[in-house]
């Protein structure tokens, strides 16, 4: 059961309750601790990746696409990256941001330009439509995240983006 705000109560159990308690009785001899958050953190991902998943396809996007677009807007005015920066930012190979953003190019989402600044390089811009798409899909994004989050009060989220901070940081910074 959950309170009046979706909050779940001591006595509630979920698939992970269900899981850790099964393997508990069949390996004892193992410590399952960590199933506890891990199991979750993977289920959200789950939830969370079909949520976002949902939110593209109903801007037309798929998550690449909204990948690259969201790269390029979060660089500010004019909204334009060199390839290279896009694949470094997206952490896809060289081949890979080529097709994308030719497939980009294609749909009329971004457009290449040369660099004024290297007579052999390109910028890769959003278009007007490729702002007003990425743009939308973010606002619904938001209010998808927004209610997968409802749940939690404002204190309780900001204890979990610390907790989760300190689980990733390692890997952040890992090269």
């Amino acid at each position: 059961m959950t309170d009046e705000v979706g909050v779940a109560r001591p006595d509630d159990r979920d698939e992970v309750d269900r899981l850790v308690a099964a393997w508990r009785q069949e390996r004892p001899d193992l410590d399952v601790e960590p199933l506890q958050v891990l199991s979750r953190v993977s289920r959200l991902a789950r939830h969370l990746d079909r949520a976002r998943r949902a939110a593209f396809a109903e801007h037309g996007l798929e998550p690449w696409e909204f990948d690259v677009l969201t790269t390029l807007r979060r660089a500010g005015e004019p909204y334009e990256l060199s390839p290279g920066a896009l694949l470094r930012a997206t952490l896809v190979t060289s081949g890979t941001m080529t097709n994308r953003i030719d497939r980009l190019a294609a749909a009329g989402l971004v457009r290449r330009r040369p660099d004024p600044e290297d007579r052999r390089g390109v910028l890769v811009s959003l278009t007007p439509a490729g702002r007003d798409r990425v743009d939308a899909a973010f606002a619904d994004l938001l209010r998808r995240e927004h209610q997968l989050l409802a749940c939690l009060h404002a204190d309780e989220r900001d204890t979990l983006a610390g907790l989760l901070r300190s689980l990733l940081v390692p890997f952040d910074a890992a090269p």
